[in-house]
């Protein structure tokens, strides 16, 4: 079974897809499996993460954009690429960097996530985008 999941972003930062996620797998009908999920863009990634408290989510921001500057830094003199905007080589480079895809197991109709876990995607444009996730159960 499969499904597309969209997600509309406002800009850099996490967004939670964990309901989403799980009123689909619940709807598939499938009592155990392996869920994968896979996003289908290059200037964003999925995580897993903890979902309790949102000091988390800024903090993972802030870090990566640390880590990680518009092309308009002086530290990022090396870049070529900068003819979409500062945010999209960097953007690219924070996709490498972080996973793309994710498999989580499901048992009794529910994903297996611990207790503080979330599924995020990492918008890492400035600007608005719609992702889409490809949910596969098997």
């Amino acid at each position: 079974m499969q499904t597309i999941i969209d997600v509309a972003t406002r800009g850099q930062g996490l967004y939670e897809i964990t309901k989403d996620v799980a009123a689909w797998v619940t709807g598939a009908g499938a009592d155990e499996g392996m869920l994968t999920l896979f996003i289908r863009h290059t200037s964003a990634s999925l995580l897993i993460q903890e979902n309790a408290d949102p000091d988390v989510q800024s903090d993972l921001r802030a870090f990566f954009g640390r880590l990680v500057p518009p092309t308009s830094h002086e530290a990022m003199g090396y870049i070529t690429h900068t003819s979409e905007g500062p945010d999209d080589m960097p953007a690219h480079i924070k996709a490498a960097m972080t996973p793309v895809s994710l498999s989580i197991p499901v048992a009794s109709g529910r994903m297996m996530l611990g207790r503080w876990q979330g599924i995020y995607v990492f918008e890492h444009r400035d600007a608005p985008h719609r992702r889409e996730v490809v949910a596969h159960l098997r």
